[in-house]
C-alpha cells in the first residue's frame, strides 16, 4: 500500500508541471461584436380581414344600431381581387388562421381571417396599400423576413466579431507595452437579431401610414464572441 501511494504522489508531481506549462496567468479577455444588415429576398406580409357592419361607416349610427353585417366571404373576395390587381398571384396567398372576433353585447360574432402573403419586393406592399379597401381590413403588418443565404451571413457575422475582439485586445495590450500572444479560449455569445420579424409593428390600417414600415425593411443580426488571448513581452 505504501508503494502504491508513493507512485501516485510521484505521478501527480510529474503531471502538474506539464499542466502548468499549458496555462498562463498573463492573458486578456475581451468581447468582440458585429452587426450584419441583410436585404430579405422573401417577405411575409400579414393581412387580417374581419366582418363589419355597414353602419359603422355612415357617420351617424350608434353601435346599438348596427345591423347590416358584411360577410367575410365578400370581404375576402374583394381582398383577393385587390391583390391580383397589385400583381400578387393566388399561390402566394396562404390562409394562416380563422376565428370569431370578440362579440360585443347585443351583437353577432364578427368572424375574422388572416392571410400570409409571400412577397419578393417591398414595392409590392406599396401596391397593395394603394388598392386595398380598408373597411374590411383589421390589421396589416410585415411578418417574417427571410434570405436564402442567411447561414453564410451568420458565418460572416461571427468572423467579423472575432476579428473585432482581436483588434480590441491588440491595442489594449500594446498600450501596456506588451504583445498579443496565442488564442487561449473562444466563447460564442448569444447572437440576437434586431427585429427580424417585426412582429410587434402592428398597423391599424384605418389610419394606416405606409412609411411606418420603412424601418423594418432589412434583417439586422448582432453577433458577439468572447476571446482570451495570451499576453507576451
Amino acid at each position: 500500500m505504501r508503494i502504491k501511494t508513493l507512485l501516485l504522489v510521484i505521478l501527480a508531481l510529474t503531471i502538474y508541471p506539464l499542466y502548468a506549462q499549458e496555462t498562463t496567468d498573463h492573458y486578456i479577455e475581451v468581447i468582440g461584436t458585429s452587426e450584419i444588415e441583410i436585404v430579405p429576398d422573401k417577405i411575409h406580409y400579414i393581412i387580417e380581414i374581419r366582418e363589419y357592419f355597414e353602419e359603422e361607416f355612415d357617420g351617424k349610427s350608434k353601435p346599438e344600431e348596427y345591423h347590416t353585417k358584411v360577410p367575410l366571404s365578400q370581404i375576402e373576395q374583394g381582398l383577393r381581387k385587390n391583390l391580383a390587381e397589385a400583381g400578387i398571384t393566388q399561390d402566394a396567398i396562404r390562409t394562416q388562421e380563422i376565428g370569431d372576433y370578440w362579440r360585443k353585447q347585443g351583437q353577432d360574432f364578427l368572424v375574422s381571417k388572416q392571410f400570409d402573403i409571400t412577397l419578393t419586393d417591398f414595392k409590392q406592399i406599396d401596391e397593395i396599400i394603394k388598392r386595398i379597401n380598408t373597411k374590411g381590413i383589421n390589421t396589416m403588418r410585415i411578418g417574417e423576413l427571410e434570405n436564402k443565404d442567411i447561414l453564410a451571413y451568420h458565418q460572416k457575422g461571427k468572423i467579423e466579431a472575432l476579428k473585432a475582439a482581436q483588434r480590441k485586445a491588440a491595442y489594449l495590450v500594446e498600450a501596456l507595452g506588451k504583445k498579443l500572444g496565442d488564442v487561449l479560449r473562444i466563447v460564442e455569445g448569444d447572437n440576437t437579431s434586431g427585429l427580424p420579424f417585426a412582429q410587434s409593428n402592428v398597423s391599424n390600417v384605418m389610419s394606416s401610414n405606409a412609411a411606418s414600415f420603412d424601418s423594418f425593411r432589412t434583417i439586422k443580426k448582432n453577433y458577439s464572441v468572447m476571446v482570451r488571448f495570451e499576453i507576451t513581452d
